[in-house]
C-alpha cells in the first residue's frame, strides 16, 4: 500500500502558521521598545505574510511596507497601536471647525470614545458617539 500526501496539506498548515503570526504580531509590538532581535523577528513574520499573498496589498507594496515598518521601529517612531501626537492634534483641530454643539462629540470619537466600523481598505472608518436627549428636548 502506498502512501500518499496531499501536497496541499503542507501550505494549509504554513498558512494557518503565518495567520497565527499576523494576528499575534500586533500584541507583541504594543509593549516596551522593541529589541533589535524583535524587529526583525516581526519584519520576517511581516514578509512572510506578504510573500504568502495572505495580506489586502500588492506583494511588492507589502514588502515596502514591511521594511520601512522595520526602519520606523529601529528609530522607535512607531505608536505602538497608539496614534502619534501630531495624528491627534490634527484631527483635534479639525472638529474646531464644526459648531460649538457638535464639537465636543467630535473629539470624543477622535480620542475612541464610541463605536467605530469600517477599515480604510473598505473605503473609509466610521466613528460614532451616541447622545440620549430627554424627552420634549429639541436635537438640532
Amino acid at each position: 500500500m502506498h502512501a500518499f500526501r496531499n501536497p496541499a496539506s503542507g501550505l494549509a498548515a504554513a498558512l494557518l502558521v503565518a495567520t497565527g503570526a499576523f494576528w499575534a504580531a500586533p500584541a507583541a509590538a504594543a509593549g516596551p521598545a522593541a529589541s533589535a532581535d524583535d524587529i526583525e523577528a516581526k519584519y520576517q513574520r511581516d514578509r512572510t505574510l506578504c510573500l504568502t499573498g495572505l495580506t489586502h496589498q500588492a506583494r511588492g507594496d507589502c514588502l515596502r511596507e514591511a521594511g520601512a515598518a522595520r526602519d520606523e521601529a529601529r528609530r522607535a517612531r512607531l505608536g505602538n497601536g497608539q496614534p502619534p501626537s501630531e495624528y491627534l492634534e490634527n484631527a483635534l483641530k479639525r472638529c474646531q471647525r464644526l459648531p460649538e454643539a457638535d464639537r465636543a462629540d467630535c473629539e470624543a470619537r477622535v480620542r475612541g470614545e464610541g463605536t467605530q466600523r469600517g477599515s480604510v481598505e473598505s473605503g473609509g472608518i466610521y466613528r460614532e458617539t451616541r447622545t440620549l436627549l430627554p424627552p420634549g428636548s429639541k436635537a438640532d
